[in-house]
């Protein structure tokens, strides 16, 4: 059965073109036309549409696609623009929006479109994490692949792993994979790509979870401009419903970029002497002066020992914050990462699993 199509365009030329694209299609049938969303959104309810393609360049239909969702909850809304822009792609899907699509197309690329966006989860914003640590050796990889395989088992939603660790990242290592794409080729592409085009660049750990690889060599994270790799975390948003962020230790241009935009930021330390609790709190305060009111920043404390609650306390008067998370030591799973066999198995009935799924629970209820 062919989708009822509203198209709102305002451009003569480009309405031409959508309409001889969708009509040369037999799984599309063009129910109307209008000009702007405040035209469409009351007459469209006769032609009981499953599509809207809107023009979400203009900042009115971009403004109103949350009383398209409302009115229409049954129809798929996708904002059309002529060059992706990653602003208009958030705004469109913190409006509820399937997602957006680069105009002209063929209607092949709908249908592309609108599978990608199917599977991705939720018409809701994707939650954005990144796991930041002063130094190395801070558990923090460990930590993002556990909770990827977990969010994606808990939800049935699509998870992105991205390993931003330029120089030393083991993501790839942790699963045995060897991706033939990296972030490198990502970011010197992103100004070309599409999510259906950027999709690919993604390697399939396991059902619901992708990886996007650390480059294979260290000096090839030269190649990597900061600027490019939050367009490449942007875009990756509207093809997952949770993106997590494995950063490089310590503050740099890269780190920080991609911690501005983040819906949330893990300060990741592992206990081992008095200084990595003194890291952590130089850490926090360089966050405090960061301050965002949208971004949330909590403390993750590795292999803890004793692990418990009076030790918490502890370690939270050293730091002046409250320890939101502690991770004691395990090293049956240390031994499972580095192997290789991560999305293989995951130990079970252990505190250190326990502790990292009450983390995923919490991320999923923040992120509902």
């Amino acid at each position: 059965m062919a989708y009822r199509v509203i198209v709102i365009e305002d451009d003569p030329d480009m309405l031409d073109d959508m309409i001889a694209a969708l009509r040369r299609s037999p799984d599309f049938e063009v129910a109307a036309t209008y000009k702007n969303g405040n035209s469409a959104i009351n007459p469209s309810s006769m032609f009981r549409p499953d599509l809207f393609l809107l023009n979400a360049e203009d900042d009115e239909n971009l403004d109103m696609v949350d009383d398209f969702v409302e009115k229409f909850p049954g129809a798929y809304i996708l904002g059309t623009m002529t060059q992706w822009d990653p602003i208009i792609a958030q705004k469109a899907l913190e409006g509820g929006a399937t997602g957006c699509i680069i105009k002209p197309f063929v209607a092949k690329e709908i249908l592309e479109y609108i599978q990608l966006y199917t599977v991705r989860g939720q018409h809701k914003p994707a939650k954005l994490i990144s796991f930041f640590s002063p130094k190395g050796r801070a558990g923090r990889t460990t930590l993002a692949a556990i909770l990827a395989l977990l969010i994606a088992e808990k939800t049935g939603e699509r998870v992105a792993l991205i390993d931003a660790d330029l120089q030393f990242g083991d993501l790839p290592i942790f699963f045995d994979l060897e991706p033939k794409r990296t972030v490198v080729d990502a970011t010197q592409d992103i100004k070309l790509l599409t999510p259906v085009s950027f999709a690919p660049y993604f390697y399939p750990i396991k059902e619901g979870v992708f990886l996007l690889s650390s480059p294979e060599r260290p000096e090839y994270a030269e190649l990597v401009a900061p600027e490019s790799l939050t367009e490449v975390v942007m875009m990756s948003e509207n093809i997952f419903r949770y993106v997590l962020v494995d950063l490089p230790a310590g503050f740099n241009p890269l780190a920080l970029n991609v911690c501005r935009i983040s819906d949330v930021v893990f300060v990741t330390t592992m206990i081992n002497s008095g200084f990595e609790v003194k890291h952590a709190k130089k850490t926090m305060e360089m966050f405090e002066q960061q301050r965002d009111d949208r971004r949330r920043v909590y403390t993750v404390f590795t292999r803890v020992n004793p692990f418990t609650e009076e030790n918490r306390q502890k370690i939270a008067d050293q730091l002046g914050y409250p320890v939101d998370v502690m991770i004691p030591n395990e090293y049956k799973m240390i031994s499972v990462a580095n192997s290789g066999r991560l999305a293989q198995g995951l130990p079970e009935d252990t505190l250190l699993m326990k502790s990292i799924s009450d983390m995923a629970d919490k991320i999923i209820a923040a992120g509902r």
